[in-house]
């Protein structure tokens, strides 16, 4: 596995929340002085600078209650809040997006490409915000020197962790269904046509060489598919054109997004319920995980009025019945760390705790410590 996954992963996944947020802040009506405070508030609590030092250090991917725990944090690092129901929607609505993109890139290394259009897009909410597009800007750099030079096996590696990563994940999204991408059971179906991955050639012909490197023979074959020549290769610098679609918001065009749990996803999470056996190495992964998070505060409402709470949900009676009909195996709590109890059996965790700083605006109240164990209490 590669152990410089965990950047792409969190920044595409962000990236995704922005956009289905974005699109559910529209469609409730929030006014936009509102609306504009929440996106800004999460975007600074991303890249937030010691954050994304613990994030860029190479190191293995966390488990998936782990990771969901971190978006939880991002999601609530505003005045908005979100329901169990709907957090489990939108963390569902994140991870089928990206796992998609990861499936339809035609080069592992496009996947950087994903993750610039992402960028890209996160740009665009905070241009108006010179302190945080100055963030996003950081990010960039980081990006274009741990990636950019990486040779095509090492991007292939970081391919195949995302998909193991996102292997047991069959979530249907009411989109990718009535766009016949996905089945009903909630498996991708891959294209057999289109442009070719850049730098290599439409299948269907074989050439036979001599012991001198000269052809002496050629053979063509029905390649099975509708295959066109590759389109010019997208650009990896901060400015600069793409070329692809994936990792640009699908949520442009208005229309509702709902999820449904397959059958095969409800056996993969009672298969993963069966193995939840303790992990010798969890409490070395709850330490890399609150030093993760160390830097992320949540925006706590000094009164009621200032917060207001976002449904992905058509109503609330349908959030309502989609809490209670979620697999109890999929009901992501928290873990409770013990670090308040005696600050001397983790000095470092302590430590880290009381020196991470966010910053925007906090309520003087707030306490990491507190924040961060509420937060991790019976996962």
């Amino acid at each position: 596995m590669s152990s410089r996954t965990l950047p792409l992963l969190f920044i595409n996944l962000g990236g995704e929340m922005l956009y289905i947020l974005d699109q559910r802040l529209r469609a409730q009506n929030i006014p936009a002085d509102k609306a504009k405070k929440v996106m800004n508030d999460i975007i600074t609590t991303m890249f937030n600078k010691k954050f994304l030092e613990e994030l860029f250090k190479p190191q293995e991917l966390y488990s998936k209650k782990a990771l969901r725990t971190v978006f939880d944090r991002l999601a609530h690092a505003s005045i908005m809040r979100l329901n169990q129901a709907s957090m489990d929607k939108l963390y569902d609505l994140m991870t089928m997006a990206f796992k998609y993109q990861v499936l339809l890139c035609p080069r592992p290394k496009d996947i950087l490409l994903v993750s610039f259009n992402h960028m890209d897009a996160i740009k665009d909410f905070v241009k108006d915000t010179p302190s945080i597009l100055s963030q996003v800007d950081e990010t960039y750099q980081q990006l274009i020197e741990m990636y950019s030079s990486l040779c095509s096996g090492e991007f292939q590696l970081i391919r195949q962790t995302l998909l193991i990563f996102f292997q047991d994940m069959h979530i249907r999204v009411s989109i990718f269904l009535k766009d016949k991408v996905q089945n009903s059971n909630g498996r991708f179906v891959l294209p057999t046509s289109g442009p070719v991955p850049h730098g290599t050639q439409v299948p269907g012909l074989i050439r036979m060489f001599s012991c001198a490197g000269e052809e002496t023979n050629r053979l063509q074959f029905t390649n099975g598919g509708n295959y066109t020549a590759a389109v010019r290769e997208g650009s990896f610098e901060i400015f600069g054109d793409r070329v692809t679609k994936l990792g640009t918001n699908m949520y442009s065009v208005s229309r509702p997004v709902e999820t449904h749990m397959s059958g095969t996803s409800k056996n993969s999470a009672q298969h993963t319920k069966v193995n939840a056996a303790p992990n010798p190495l969890a409490k070395e992964e709850l330490n890399l995980l609150a030093k993760l998070m160390g830097g992320l505060e949540v925006q706590k409402p000094g009164n009621t009025d200032s917060g207001f709470r976002v449904n992905l949900f058509s109503t609330d009676e349908e959030e309502e019945e989609a809490l209670i009909s979620r697999p109890d195996e999929l009901a992501y709590g928290v873990i409770n760390i013990q670090a308040t109890k005696d600050q001397q059996a983790n000095a470092e965790l302590t430590k880290i705790m009381g020196e991470f700083t966010e910053s925007g605006d906090q309520s003087p109240s707030s306490s990491k410590g507190d924040d961060l164990l509420a937060m991790m209490d019976g996962l």
